[in-house]
């Protein structure tokens, strides 16, 4: 069942910490976002693997956008 990662806050995608194929952890950061200056650390929300990343580092993303998706 694939998993969900979505952007907690309005802002760009600073710097994506995993790829394709990697394992993660629940708690694991996965992503930075950068809003207003201050960088938010964007965590798994479970334990699985990066099936597929779906932006790129300096793309501005919405709150709720998926990041990426683990199965």
């Amino acid at each position: 069942m694939a998993t969900n990662v979505q952007a907690h806050i309005t802002g760009t995608v600073w710097k994506i910490e995993v790829k394709v194929g990697d394992a993660v952890d629940e708690g694991q950061v996965v992503s930075i976002l950068e809003s207003m200056k201050m960088e938010m650390p964007v965590e798994s929300p479970a334990k699985g693997t990066v099936k597929e990343i779906k932006v790129a580092e300096g793309q501005p993303v919405e709150e709720g956008a998926v990041i990426m998706v683990l199965e």
